[in-house]
């Protein structure tokens, strides 16, 4: 179990091996809100939750400028609790979940970013659209009329491996995708730039395969709490 001293180590260890350009989100899932505090002295504002409940009980105990990622499977009747404060939906794997968290941000009058989720991973456990889903998901353009919610970019899990080259095609595949998903719908949007993927044990390899976006827990906190 990490230090509160630890978590401020490693938080600068992992900062440090990121280039320009690529933004850490500190997955502080099942930690405790003082670790969490203890990143946020060292100067890490962007934190990932995928529960909806322990989420609620962080956001009202700490600071208000704390940009929330929720990054795990979310169900769409948990959107509406979430639709108040959260900054970005990471893994969006289904045109009713769009709709719901359009509907639920429309209520609260924002504009909720989101990424759509990517299962390119050999594991039938992973959550998320195949390539062909996705393409069909955006070629049928009811997103389009979905003013509430923002397709930020794209989101995926490597499959859970030692074999750093599978890992390392299955993100290259992610990026190819992004690219044709880019020039297909997005080309005049420029806030259509994320490539969220890459965790502890494999975000370094994610960086080398263009991710924007690395989601960081263990190699930060430790071992979950609780």
């Amino acid at each position: 179990m990490s230090t509160l001293s630890d978590v401020a180590a490693n938080l600068h260890e992992v900062l440090g091996g990121l280039p320009d350009g690529v933004r850490l989100v500190a997955v502080s899932k099942f930690h405790p809100a003082e670790y969490i505090r203890a990143a946020y002295d060292a100067g890490q504002r962007v934190f990932g939750e995928s529960r909806e409940q322990e989420l609620a009980q962080k956001v009202n105990q700490l600071p208000d400028d704390i940009e929330w990622h929720f990054i795990g499977h979310l169900q769409t009747n948990k959107v509406k609790y979430i639709a108040p404060y959260i900054d970005m939906i990471e893994a969006v794997d289904s045109l009713k979940l769009l709709r719901e968290i359009n509907k639920q941000a429309a209520a609260h009058d924002r504009v909720i970013n989101v990424l759509l989720e990517l299962h390119i991973a050999q594991e039938a456990t992973k959550y998320g659209l195949t390539p062909d889903d996705c393409r069909q998901l955006l070629a049928d353009g009811e997103w389009r009329t979905l003013h509430n919610v923002h397709i930020s970019g794209l989101m995926m899990m490597a499959s859970n491996t030692d074999d750093e080259e599978q890992i390392r095609r299955e993100f290259s595949e992610g990026a190819a995708f992004f690219d044709e998903m880019k020039s297909s719908y997005f080309a005049d949007d420029a806030s259509f730039c994320e490539r969220s993927w890459g965790m502890s044990h494999d975000y370094r390899i994610a960086v080398e395969c263009r991710s924007t976006i690395v989601r960081v827990g263990t190699a930060i906190f430790g071992p979950r709490v609780y």
